[in-house]
């Protein structure tokens, strides 16, 4: 089909918004492995989890079997406000790049929240609300996440409070205040309203946080408070599901114009942006009906797929929670406090570090500075000012599009643009400055996490 009929922004039509999550992991030969309960070794059965989450979603959590799950009525009616996302063909960008590569992306940036963490937001407060909750605890890195919880508990009246990494409380002021906005409470991580932060401040003194202090924190107010539940905006199985609604559309999007992209790219944090923009063409690719080649992109500083180890970790740097089998730097590393916030967690999605290992897909780790000038490039020619997580996306499909201009093959890449980066001005000034620096951790730096990932039977590395 020929170029000119393809549209610079593909919108599906409101009634084509997906009505059904797709769950991935029931076209997975090789299951994520459970998550164990710490003093049992076994996994952890739904009566564990049902003091730390909503019912509802620990059973969206444990289910391998039902390849499509209803999305209730009320969370659709939710979703019309801001979707159908865009898909967007990068017609600049590929001339600025003077590529034959064909370039979409999907932009999850067009909601108050900034991002794309609304999905799964909205349906993680409904549960909390029909469950008859009080509120619910959370942990937020860059604020994207802590930013969409508190517009999803607002619509539904509930409380929220959220621990926020330290070093995105500094310098991130605004979505703070956003979220305060929305009517959430918000401590900076690691803090001492907690037992566990006390001990991470003892341990650490100066800190500048993690996500898995932060993930510590919320889940101690969590099982401590009446009438709350813990929720997670990233890694957990229930977050790539509702987020499948990402890729579900984009793949509507492109199926509208016979377009299949060849290079399917996502930034990777804890996994809920790649694993919702991946998943039915992870589903075609499993069940043998299509390929793609599908790019994981992570910071350098926090490598966690590129150089960590695929073993049975805790999921926070308190060791408070269940231990999941992923990839992981050990929950006691605290990355530096770079600027892409939402990428500093020690691990990765159960699911994705499964497909990973199983080698279906690939990662590659970006340095800070290479991935704002990325930024740049984009914003100067798309009129959109990316995240800095989105942009590591950005920075890997660029990278791929010029290799097509090497090799002069039309290869059609496909990206997501997770959020916009209006609240990263820090970082960006920091970067115009000339002032920004790259870390990566040396394997000394590394085998300090390595060390603290519990020994036991079966758990070899």
């Amino acid at each position: 089909m020929s170029d000119k009929k393809i549209p610079y922004k593909i919108y599906l039509a409101e009634n084509e918004i997906p009505k059904q999550w797709y769950n991935v992991r029931a076209d997975m030969k090789n299951k994520p492995a459970p998550l164990l309960n710490p003093g049992t070794l076994k996994p952890m059965t739904a009566e564990e989890l049902a003091p730390v989450f909503c019912e509802e979603l620990v059973a969206q959590e444990l289910n391998n079997d039902d390849a499509y799950i209803d999305i209730p009525e009320e969370i659709q009616n939710f979703y019309k406000m801001y979707r159908p996302a865009p898909l967007i063909r990068a017609y600049f960008l590929e001339k600025a790049l003077d590529t034959p590569a064909k370039i979409y992306y999907k932009f999850e940036g067009n909601n108050t929240s900034g991002s794309h963490k609304l999905n799964s937001a909205i349906a993680q407060a409904y549960y909390a609300k029909k469950q008859g909750l009080k509120g619910v605890t959370t942990e937020t890195g860059a604020g994207q996440w802590g930013t969409a919880l508190s517009m999803a508990c607002s619509y539904f009246d509930l409380d929220c409070k959220v621990y926020m990494v330290k070093v995105s409380y500094e310098q991130k002021p605004f979505r703070r205040e956003v979220m305060r906005t929305y009517g959430a409470s918000v401590t900076p991580s690691p803090s001492t309203h907690t037992a566990v932060g006390r001990k991470i401040l003892e341990a650490h003194p100066g800190t500048s946080g993690s996500l898995g202090c932060a993930i510590s924190e919320a889940v101690e107010v969590a099982t401590t408070t009446d009438g709350y539940r813990y929720v997670l905006g990233s890694v957990l199985n229930q977050v790539l599901l509702h987020q499948s609604v990402i890729g579900l559309e984009a793949k509507a999007a492109l199926e509208k114009y016979g377009v299949k992209p060849d290079i399917i790219i996502g930034c990777a944090g804890g996994g809920s942006n790649l694993g919702g923009l991946i998943s039915p063409f992870m589903g075609e690719k499993l069940r043998g009906e299509a390929d793609y080649r599908i790019i994981a992109v992570e910071p350098a500083s926090c490598p966690s797929f590129t150089r960590g180890k695929f073993a049975y970790d805790f999921c926070d740097t308190g060791m408070v929670c269940p231990l999941a089998k992923m990839y992981t730097l050990g929950s006691g590393f605290i990355p530096s406090a770079n600027h892409a916030g939402g990428l500093r967690y020690h691990g990765m999605s159960s699911t994705l570090s499964q497909l990973y290992h199983d080698g279906l897909m690939e990662a590659t780790a970006v340095e800070q500075t290479s991935v704002f000038e990325a930024a740049e490039k984009f914003a100067r020619v798309e009129g959109i000012l990316p995240a800095p997580e989105s942009s590591h996306a950005i920075k890997a499909a660029i990278d791929e599009a010029l290799k097509c201009k090497e090799t002069g093959e039309e290869k059609t890449i496909l990206f997501g643009l997770t959020g916009t980066g209006y609240f990263d001005m820090v970082a960006y000034e920091k970067f115009n400055d000339g002032v920004m620096t790259d870390y990566i951790p040396s394997d000394s730096d590394l085998q300090k996490g390595f060390d603290g990932i519990p020994k036991f039977p079966g758990n070899e590395f």
